[in-house]
């Protein structure tokens, strides 16, 4: 089945040559992955960011496991974002999983390792009905993921970002009582996540939907203003690569609803 085409390419999100090198640090600020020395994989890294993804992915599984960060991260955007059958979304996600456990065994220091196992289920998790993953524990793996990339890598914003919002899905869908009790989520400590992802990462479109998004499932209509205004913001934010521009674009989306 063909891959559905990304609907906004942009010369200034190719990065080639030298570009992505100099643009690295803040084209990964959310998740902390290092630059890699390989040509080929800095090669599946760009297509990436221009939003081939099917290429990213082809390019990323042809360097081995060591190509498996850009392949999965390249399917889970694509999966969230342009995928339109449900059933070849969740597959899609199952297989980032899949892959992410078994950089967990063989590579267990890697950050996102954990961080885009955490990233793929969760989405899957938003696909299924957060009920139904509550029921088939993989709150608990959602969580754990998440705790092992913030304590590899604590300047990881996106983990931040994800551990937040699952508090918020957590308590917007059994309680904060039966939250707290069961899961270990708080209100408290989901919004201090968020913050940190702010201060992390502030030049992110995605940080401030996600944090607009847990704010209304936390605290409901008093926080409908402060939503509003990271809609806002992040629908001003001027992207830089393909899932950026994604971003910006929901933002957008969000507001005209």
């Amino acid at each position: 089945m063909a891959w559905t085409k990304f609907p906004y390419p942009d010369k200034a999100y190719n990065h080639a040559g030298a570009a992505l090198q100099k643009n690295w640090a803040r084209l990964h600020r959310g998740d902390c992955e290092p630059f890699p020395a390989d040509p080929k994989l800095q090669d599946a890294w760009r297509g990436y960011h221009a939003g081939d993804f099917e290429q990213a992915v082809a390019a990323g599984l042809a360097c081995g496991r060591a190509g498996y960060n850009v392949a999965n991260k390249a399917t889970t955007i694509y999966a969230s974002y342009l995928e339109t059958n449900d059933e070849r979304k969740l597959s899609l996600l199952n297989e980032v999983a899949e892959r992410c456990e078994e950089q967990q065994e063989q590579t267990p220091d890697d950050a996102n390792a954990w961080y885009l196992h955490a990233f793929a289920l969760g989405r899957y998790s938003q696909s299924i009905s957060v009920v139904k993953a509550l029921a088939q524990g993989l709150g608990g793996k959602i969580k754990h993921s998440l705790t092992q990339a913030l304590a590899l890598q604590p300047a990881h914003a996106d983990a931040h970002l994800a551990l937040g919002a699952y508090h918020a899905e957590v308590i917007d869908k059994v309680g904060a009582l039966v939250g707290g009790i069961t899961y270990g989520v708080k209100k408290d400590v989901g919004k201090d996540l968020l913050e940190t992802a702010m201060k992390l990462n502030p030049e992110s479109a995605i940080t401030r939907i996600e944090y607009a998004n847990a704010l209304l499932l936390m605290f409901g209509k008093a926080k409908m203003k402060e939503a509003e205004r990271l809609y806002q913001e992040a629908a001003a934010c001027v992207p830089l690569d393909a899932m950026e521009r994604l971003d910006v674009e929901a933002a957008k989306a969000e507001l005209a609803d």
